[in-house]
């Protein structure tokens, strides 16, 4: 961040106690908090419907012309900004380092009660103790599960984008933000020489107490907060790299509305074949974004479709591909297998291809010096990266291939073809036991995903 930033956005959320840092940024010198100003039912404040000669409207066609005239004003302007505000002018904010960052939380189960009690008594803000409203409100689950879900994803992009840009935000806590020492850390951050004297006391504390006074259903709440994961255990964490959409891999058949998604790794040669033979000519692949669009546009009804390969099959034939491969790349495979994950590959095949597994689940994890190659990677962070560019409307299991593929023949109005998937040859007994327990290890995604049984079972 510059050291003396043009302005400042505040992120924050509704009842997490904004109103109080505007104020208190208000009485420093030369800075100036607008307000929300990009909330979607007024400008900056309730009632107010135009700023710096711009109204609603003119903001709803275009909402960049008030963001830069909010920019130009002297000192140090800022604006508050909630997850619900218009996104539109979010990626410029967050990518201009001239605009310094400050993100105020709370803690989500007071910021909700909170905001349910203003909701039942109309009151927003406090200015004089005596004339507070209390209420009892209803913890809704859904509700609450819902809020907290959309300020996490928010704030969750808010870091990312941070972290991409390379930039610091002042992070701010509701039960900061009384205190004057952090206010004028505040201010120091924003780049302003002056600082704050005492605190400001026109708005007050609404709702003090206890949380469970607070609530009509205590019992119902306690029950419900003791299911949640705020600490995130059990969010899987995947290390294997995101994939791109791999438009010039996309199969257009030839006639049909039939468009197919075809995975590294998975049988790309039986399914040209079986396109081909469908609509008596070959498929089209090789096209770019620009050829994607109108294709799809022209082709009313159309199907997208992968077909997928079980997890074992897929490994066994990057195996096969390994040990018969030529050139630099392979060598480096093969000895980095060798040398560095114990695989010999000139011992047992079947052993050899369970330290290959072994090494798959490494690579895939981010344990490996190797990056990963697309006819090892994922299934499911393949067509990951293929959805950026249309989603399969089938998915299609390679043991069930036969039938769904006649059932997207008679959809297209074409006979029904065969289809010819060699089944791999693989060890059987105890070793097919290990094989398979391997295959999850490291294909979980795909397992749980795709729901593919063992091998052994299919």
């Amino acid at each position: 961040m510059p050291a003396e930033p043009r302005a400042f956005v505040l992120f924050a959320e509704m009842r997490t106690g904004s109103n109080h840092v505007e104020e208190s940024l208000g009485g420093l010198d030369g800075v100036t908090c607008f307000g929300e100003v990009f909330n979607p039912v007024f400008l900056g404040q309730h009632n107010r419907t135009e700023l710096f000669g711009i109204d609603m409207a003119a903001r709803e066609a275009d909402p960049m012309p008030l963001l830069d005239a909010l920019l130009a004003q002297p000192g140090l302007p800022g604006f508050r900004f909630f997850h619900d505000h218009d996104p539109r002018i979010l990626d410029r904010v967050l990518d201009d380092a001239s605009i310094a960052k400050v993100v105020l939380t709370r803690n989500p189960l007071e910021s909700y009660v909170s905001l349910a009690i203003a909701a039942e008594t109309g009151q927003w803000r406090l200015t004089n103790p005596k004339m507070a409203k209390a209420a009892a409100v209803p913890f809704d689950p859904a509700a609450f599960d819902a809020l907290v879900e959309a300020q996490r994803a928010f704030r969750d992009r808010l870091h990312h984008r941070l972290q991409v840009t390379g930039q610091s935000a002042f992070w701010l806590n509701y039960d900061q933000i009384g205190d004057l020492g952090v206010l004028n850390g505040l201010a120091a951050f924003l780049g302003c020489a002056d600082r704050l004297e005492a605190i400001p006391g026109k708005l007050k504390k609404q709702n003090p107490g206890e949380i469970e006074d607070k609530v009509t259903n205590p019992d119902e709440m306690r029950a419900h907060l003791a299911t949640l994961d705020p600490f995130a255990l059990g969010r899987s964490v995947h290390l294997e790299p995101a994939r791109g959409a791999a438009v010039p891999t996309l199969m257009a058949a030839a006639t049909s509305p039939l468009l197919a998604l075809p995975l590294p790794g998975g049988p790309v040669a039986a399914l040209r074949d079986w396109m081909t033979r469908l609509d008596g000519a070959p498929p089209v692949d090789g096209m770019k974004q620009r050829d994607l669009k109108p294709w799809m546009r022209s082709h009313k009804d159309f199907v997208s479709f992968a077909l997928l390969r079980h997890p074992l099959a897929r490994a066994h034939d990057a195996f096969r591909d390994m040990l018969a491969g030529k050139g630099g790349k392979a060598n480096t495979l093969r000895r980095v297998l060798t040398n560095q994950h114990g695989v010999d590959l000139d011992g047992d095949a079947d052993e050899a291809f369970l330290g290959f597994l072994r090494f798959l689940k490494a690579n895939l994890g981010g344990q490996s010096s190797l990056p990963v190659a697309p006819d090892w990677a994922t299934q499911t962070a393949l067509l990951a990266g293929m959805a950026q560019a249309v989603l399969p409307q089938r998915i299609i299991r390679e043991h069930e291939a036969q039938a769904e593929l006649d059932r997207l023949a008679d959809h297209a109005g074409r006979d029904r073809q065969a289809i010819d998937l060699p089944r791999p040859t693989i060890a059987g007994g105890d070793m097919l036991e290990r094989l398979d327990d391997a295959c999850i290890d490291a294909y979980r995604r795909d397992f749980l995903q795709f729901g593919f049984r063992r091998w052994s079972n299919s």
